[in-house]
This record gives C-alpha cells, sequence and structure tokens, in this order.
C-alpha cells in the first residue's frame, strides 16, 4: 500500500462535502475590507505553528501583513511552518517573520511582546484541546492552566498597548460542556470578554479539524504508515472543517468580528454531520482497501499482523470514556445568534454583560488550589461546576487513553 498518489486536500473535500471551501462567499465580498485592516500591520500568533494557528497565518500573509511575530513551544512544528510558507504558491512571507520556540507565559515571551511591540493583529492558539488531557488532576490543572490561568496573563500584557484586533481560539465543546477541557474554554471565553471594553476581542468555535495534527484522523494515516489497525468510536457525530477553513473561520473572526463575537460554521446536522467510523472507511475505500470489522482490540491488532490482500482491520466501538459527547453544538438557548451579516458564519453573544468579578475569582480560586501541594480532580470540577451553569460532567472512569 502507498500513500504516494493519494490527494489529502481531495479527499477531506469528499469528507466535507465542500470542493469549495464554506466562506468562499464571505471572503470575497470582504476582501477590500480584509486587505485595508491587515496590510502594513505588524502581527503576534501564540501557538502559530499548531494546525490552525498556522492556517490562520497562511490565511493573513494573503493580504501583507508588515511583519508577523510567531510564538510556539514545537521547534520542529515553527522550522516546519517556515519550510511549508516560504513553499507554497502565492504566498509571500514578510521580510520581519520571525519565529520564537517559546512559551508564551515565560518572562522571556513577555519581553518580546513589550520590546517589539505594538503589534495591531493578535492571535492565541495556544491550547490543550484533547479531551483526553483531563485524565487526572494534573493533567487538568494544566491545561487550566494553559488555556485559561495563561490567557489571563497575556490580555494583562496586552492592555499595556492594546491590539487593534485579538482573537483566541474556542471550541464548540465550550457550549454546553460536558468535559473539562470544554469548560476550561467556557471559561476562557468569558475572560476574553471581560476585556472587550479595553480592546476588541473575538473568538470562534468550530468543528474538528480535519487530519489536524494530533486529531483521531491523522492518527489514521499514521497507522495505515505502520499498518496498524484503525480504530474508531462508532456512534460520535462530529461536524468537520478542512484546515483551511479552520484558517479562514479564525482570520475573520478576528479581523471583521465585533467586541465579543463569538464566530462559528454554519453547518446543518443532517447534512455535514459524520462519524468517525464511517470516515474510516471512507478512507481506506479511496486507497483501494476493504473494512473488516474486529470484535476486539486484540483481534484488530492480530489481523494487522497477518496481513491479506486488500483487507484492513477496523475495530468500531460504542464510545463509553470520560466527556464524549454524541453531537456536537456551537451554541446554547440562551445565546443571541446572528445569521444576517455572513454567509457561512453565525456570529453568536453572550445574553448579558459577563460577570467579571466572578470570573476573575475563579480564577483566583484555581490559581490557589493548584499552588497547594496536593489537590484532586473533583476539588477542580467544584470550582468549574460552581461557576458554570451548563457544565454537566460526564464522568465514566474511563479515558481515551485506554482505548487504541
Amino acid at each position: 500500500m502507498v500513500l504516494t498518489d493519494f490527494s489529502l486536500d481531495d479527499f477531506i473535500a469528499q469528507v466535507t462535502g465542500r470542493p469549495h471551501g464554506l466562506f468562499v462567499d464571505d471572503l470575497q465580498r470582504y476582501d477590500a475590507e480584509l486587505r485595508c485592516r491587515i496590510a502594513g500591520k505588524a502581527a503576534l500568533v501564540i501557538g502559530g505553528a499548531g494546525s490552525i494557528g498556522s492556517n490562520f497565518i497562511k490565511q493573513l500573509l494573503r493580504y501583507q501583513p508588515r511583519s508577523v511575530h510567531v510564538i510556539d513551544t514545537n521547534e520542529n512544528e515553527l522550522t516546519e511552518l517556515v519550510r511549508d510558507l516560504r513553499s507554497t504558491a502565492g504566498l509571500t512571507v514578510p521580510d520581519t517573520f520571525v519565529t520564537l520556540p517559546m512559551d508564551f507565559a515565560d518572562p522571556i515571551a513577555v519581553q518580546v511582546v513589550r520590546n517589539e511591540s505594538p503589534f495591531q493583529i493578535v492571535a492565541n492558539f495556544a491550547a490543550l484541546k484533547h479531551v483526553r488531557s483531563e485524565k487526572n488532576a494534573y493533567t487538568s490543572a494544566y491545561m487550566i492552566k494553559n488555556n485559561v490561568l495563561k490567557a489571563r496573563l497575556l490580555l494583562e500584557l496586552l492592555a499595556e498597548r492594546p491590539p487593534e484586533h485579538f482573537f483566541c481560539v474556542s471550541t464548540d465543546k465550550a457550549a454546553e460542556p460536558v468535559n473539562l477541557m470544554g469548560a476550561s474554554k467556557k471559561l476562557m471565553e468569558e475572560l476574553v470578554l471581560c476585556y472587550a471594553d479595553r480592546f476588541k476581542t473575538a473568538t470562534a468555535r468550530f468543528a474538528n479539524v480535519a487530519f489536524s495534527n494530533g486529531s483521531l484522523l491523522d492518527g489514521f494515516l499514521k497507522r495505515l504508515a505502520k499498518r496498524q489497525p484503525l480504530a474508531a468510536p462508532s456512534d460520535v457525530r462530529r461536524f468537520f472543517v478542512s484546515p483551511a477553513e479552520s484558517g479562514q473561520l479564525c482570520l475573520m473572526a478576528c479581523i471583521l468580528g465585533n467586541a465579543a463575537d463569538i464566530f462559528v460554521p454554519n453547518l446543518d446536522p443532517a447534512r455535514d454531520m459524520r462519524t468517525f467510523a464511517e470516515i474510516a472507511e471512507m478512507l481506506l475505500q479511496t486507497l483501494g482497501l476493504t473494512p473488516v470489522p474486529c470484535d476486539s482490540e486484540s483481534q484488530a491488532k492480530w489481523l494487522a499482523a497477518r496481513p491479506t490482500g486488500a483487507d484492513y482491520p477496523c475495530y468500531f466501538f460504542a464510545s463509553d470514556t470520560t466527556g464524549e459527547k454524541p453531537y456536537e453544538q456551537f451554541w446554547t438557548d440562551d445565546e443571541q445568534v446572528d445569521r444576517t451579516r455572513f454567509t457561512g458564519v453565525s456570529v453568536v453573544r453572550y445574553p448579558g454583560p459577563v460577570d467579571r468579578d466572578a470570573v476573575l475569582r475563579t480564577m483566583d480560586r484555581l490559581e490557589q488550589l493548584f499552588h497547594q501541594e496536593t489537590y484532586d480532580k473533583p476539588q477542580i470540577l467544584a470550582i468549574m461546576q460552581q461557576h458554570l451553569q451548563h457544565f454537566q460532567h460526564q464522568e465514566t472512569n474511563k479515558y481515551l487513553d485506554q482505548r487504541m
């Protein structure tokens, strides 16, 4: 089996059913405005080496910013980002394009922001995005620290010299969260809104980014390369956007969004949702392989070690791990939704002003807890549930790390 003739972009278009992209009309309609607001401006992109951040940068460069600074902890991916950008037709990398392999909350990163500012455009993609990150108290605490507490430090720093546009990525899992990852992003949204009176802030909730780094679909390609079985839940339905669409949505939210806007893609549950198992079968068939359902992980591994022609073992199972929703949603019933401004985007707004004091008190309580020598996950959950009325945590005591 070879993947050399396989076009991932073509396959993603097949998965999403959108060969031309969801936001083409909106980008054409607002092209002049985007160009006016980006051309000649200085941009800071945090977490810019990841799947969404790198695609945001690709979209940003089409409008000729004066300079781009990129902060990310992944030195290897920063290197690949530069190679990719300089090898992509139609992109012009500005003379001042600086990659900085560091944590955005590190004192040296603070020096970068202060000494290289003002930045007119700031976008933050630094996040722990996996539901599996809440497997215990330590990983849960680190996720909240990264997704929320460090974001507070960044916002305070930017308030010294406010940008024209600020964006921080969220997730669909922030709408009525059932896991700590979604709850951390919900609290992050509220934090970002607390600063909307000091500079323009916006965020975006969106679907799974197809074949993004570390995603289950990306794992399919790695399993294929190693001749390992494919495994996926059979009952979890998700929306998917292409990597390019993820960058486009975030760029529109950052540049075209008004203060406190939350951008979400216009997707239809009946038309646009797919199961991971369905995509696994589509992928195998596209590669000329025949999916062979297995009853267990052990059977799937046994068959994978004894390949037979085009047959390929798959293990599809009912989801039973902590924090997994069987479906996706982009807003709650009490949030306001504007469907008139864009073709491919709806704009969500909170039903009322965010209680800044309550948000900061909750963050202070979390900080105090994490500074204790010992604490447990139920203590973290108690603080988050006390603050977030829609947070209904689904605990099964089973985690994705226990799956293939």
